[in-house]
């Protein structure tokens, strides 16, 4: 048993080719978003929507730092059937569990990539009626955009690559990354 241990805290990534952004600059990149936000939203009461799965830990850091009350809630969308590439068919898996009706609104989003899945669940939750409707996103991978969405706040743009960690998968693995890391292509 001590020599899988000593081994797994040797054990390499090798499907990293490399570290974009490190623990340290995410966390002060949420706490300058939570700041614009809080400041947004003084006086109310916003509901944060996460987008499933990836977007759960940067929810989670994002509402720590948040300095006005707010509530949230979840919903699971697919588009990539577990590859590098949208198939460009949104499916809701699990739909909102609260009534978003003449509420301020506000979309946590891990990525946007082409923009197909953001866009799609942006109308959706417009045809809802909320009061307002923000949406706030960790990652901006603008060069791949095939559809305009206004997005209200961006922690970082990021280049054209398939990107793992801090909540990212590839095929359910890597969420547990510390930082944000660009996989090699031939993994």
């Amino acid at each position: 048993m001590t020599e899988t241990l000593q081994g797994a805290s040797k054990m390499k990534e090798p499907d990293i080719e490399k570290v974009l952004f490190t623990g340290e600059e995410i966390q002060a990149r949420v706490k300058e978003l939570a700041l614009d936000i809080s400041r947004d939203y003084e006086g109310k009461v916003p509901i944060l929507i996460s987008v499933l799965k990836g977007g759960v830990l940067f929810l989670s850091d994002l509402m720590r730092e948040l300095t006005v009350l707010h509530e949230i809630d979840f919903m699971s969308v697919s588009s990539y059937d577990g590859g590098m590439d949208t198939t460009g068919v949104v499916r809701i898996l699990a739909d909102l569990s609260i009534n978003i009706e003449g509420k301020d609104v506000l979309i946590v989003e891990d990525i946007v990539d082409t923009g197909l899945t953001l866009d799609y669940i942006r109308h959706l939750l417009l045809g809802r009626h909320p009061k307002s409707l923000k949406i706030v996103t960790l990652l901006d991978k603008r060069e791949r955009r095939r559809v305009d969405v206004p997005i209200d706040y961006v922690g970082f743009v990021i280049p054209d690559a398939f990107v793992i960690g801090y909540g990212l998968d590839y095929q359910q693995k890597y969420r547990n990354l510390p930082y944000i890391a660009i996989m090699k292509s031939d993994a």
